[in-house]
């Protein structure tokens, strides 16, 4: 038994992205849909199909231990439950008790998500500070880091797959639509104009909340994106300079490896 990998889970309110991480390189990563009712019994079944058809073996066989970030709390027990029976308590699971290595200024400190606080260790490390980290979930989160890696706070937005959503369900005439990259800003159809509207329509969003948020922070602040439709979005944008896909598993990586170290 080799326990040289890390599992890190980024627990969202529709997707729990997941990485496989052996010392810094993510060697796997994983998308699936958020349950909040599966047991600790059902993720460690979840987890060993996807290890296995990786060829990374038996979880509880490679895995060194699990960092998780939540923002479902009923999934936080059947998490933490996970760690204890499968991986003999080496789970980390971020809340406010784990020390971040960051002042936290928002008010309480309490309220603010675990997956922000992460990406704000992430992209204080990667990029340096002062930085804007815009994080595309279910909610479209923007947060704000300073010079000296504080996390500030930050907006919250109504995410774009809600939005669409929303439309459908208020406006009877309107369809379900596939969001993709819009053919032109004025749409000749009402599937190309709900395209235009809602992909264009947030990068503008974006834009406008980037530049408002470097009047505050300062005009050399970087713009970060993650979150599954930062790709998609941020090819739109004019003011985010990066694109960074897995900001979340790589700040629980590097939260993961500072407890440890601390407690040695």
């Amino acid at each position: 038994m080799t326990h040289d990998l890390l599992l890190a889970l980024d627990v969202g309110n529709t997707n729990i992205t997941l990485g496989a991480y052996k010392g810094e390189e993510l060697v796997a990563h994983w998308r699936m849909g958020t349950n909040r009712h599966i047991t600790a019994d059902e993720l460690a079944l979840a987890f060993s199909g996807l290890f296995r058809l990786q060829g990374l073996g038996e979880p509880t066989e490679v895995l060194a231990g699990a960092a998780s970030s939540s923002v479902v709390p009923p999934l936080d027990r059947a998490i933490r439950d996970w760690g204890e029976r499968y991986l003999n308590g080496r789970i980390l699971v971020v809340d406010r008790t784990v020390d971040l290595g960051i002042n936290i200024r928002y008010n309480p400190p309490e309220a603010v998500g675990a997956d922000r606080l992460v990406n704000a260790v992430a992209a204080y490390h990667a990029y340096g500070g002062p930085c804007i980290v815009v994080d595309f979930g279910t909610a479209t989160t923007y947060d704000a880091i300073a010079e000296n890696g504080d996390y500030l706070g930050g907006a919250i937005a109504p995410g774009l797959g809600i939005s669409a959503d929303a439309l459908h369900r208020a406006a009877s005439k309107l369809p379900q639509t596939e969001l993709a990259k819009p053919t032109a800003a004025i749409g000749v159809t009402t599937a190309d104009s709900l395209t235009s509207g809602l992909v264009y329509g947030y990068a503008a969003q974006v834009d406008g909340m980037v530049r408002r948020f470097r009047r505050e922070l300062g005009p050399n602040a970087r713009a970060i994106a993650t979150g599954g439709l930062a790709g998609l979005i941020c090819a739109e944008t004019e003011e985010v300079s990066e694109v960074d896909p897995w900001l979340t598993l790589d700040g629980l990586r590097l939260i993961w490896e500072k407890t440890m170290n601390d407690e040695r």
